[in-house]
């Protein structure tokens, strides 16, 4: 999902909107590192270690990719696990920049 969420962060960059990835490796920070720097990432990513490590057991991560959209306020509006596709999900976070626009009014 590299592509994608890089062209999010690209045609979002002024928009109320930010992603935040979790990295399972358990190959260490410093190859997740090199890995960031190669696949171009921008975003903030946590590191959690393992498919069991404590940010994937406390969200209920049971496979790959999991994806939570959040609002404003922090609450959680749409889950999917396995991609709902780039249109799907640009639509959903169009929705969502957009409420956030207008409340900031």
């Amino acid at each position: 999902m590299f592509p994608h969420e890089r062209s999010l962060v690209e045609r979002l960059k002024n928009e109320p909107f930010a992603i935040l990835g979790i990295n399972t490796d358990d190959n260490g920070p410093d190859f997740y590192r090199h890995e960031a720097k190669e696949n171009g990432i921008s975003w903030r990513s946590a590191m959690d270690g393992s498919k069991t490590g404590p940010i994937c057991t406390k969200w209920g991560v049971t496979g790959f990719p999991t994806l939570y959209l959040i609002d404003a306020k922090g609450i959680i509006r749409q889950f999917w696990l396995g991609s709902p596709g780039d249109e799907v999900l640009d639509k959903e976070i169009d929705k969502l920049v957009a409420e956030a626009k207008a409340k900031a009014k």
